[in-house]
């Protein structure tokens, strides 16, 4: 068995990937952009935790071309941030969109309370270089947002 301890002064319960499942499909952003695969078919595999945010009456086309539009403005892979503009903020921009809810704050809150931290201050230039892609997905576009 393998432990990985982040001593930031604080007790962290995880650092969450976050996605959104709606239409059948996982849809989530990472340094490759907006992707979509089957729910849990990410490599990290079937979720840790599930938070029902309700039900949406936006309709598969039009929830695709929001997507569309985001992956061209807010949510391209060069706008991608470890810190600032990760799959949190796609979860919960996504999630408002669909809902009107957003994902809970104890993980939207994550990066900056780990920043607020003497050791989050010093790995942050380290921290800053790493683009993460949950393996897995494929790259959305409106041609293949069908998985």
């Amino acid at each position: 068995m393998i432990f990985f301890f982040l001593h930031t002064g604080k007790q962290l319960e995880g650092i969450w990937h976050t996605s959104i499942i709606v239409h059948k499909d996982e849809f989530f952003f990472g340094s490759g952009g907006i992707s979509s695969c089957a729910p849990g078919g990410t490599l990290l595999g079937p979720p840790d935790l599930v938070v029902d945010l309700g039900n949406t009456e936006v309709t598969e086309e039009l929830f695709l071309e929001y997507l569309s539009s985001l992956g061209e403005s807010m949510f391209r892979s060069e706008s991608y941030n470890i810190f600032e503009h990760n799959c949190n903020t796609f979860s919960n921009e996504v999630a408002q969109f669909l809902t009107g809810r957003k994902i809970p704050s104890y993980i939207t809150d994550l990066p900056s309370e780990v920043l607020a931290t003497p050791f989050g201050q010093a790995l942050r230039p380290l921290l800053d270089t790493i683009q993460i892609q949950a393996p897995g997905g494929n790259a959305f576009s409106r041609h293949n947002g069908q998985s």
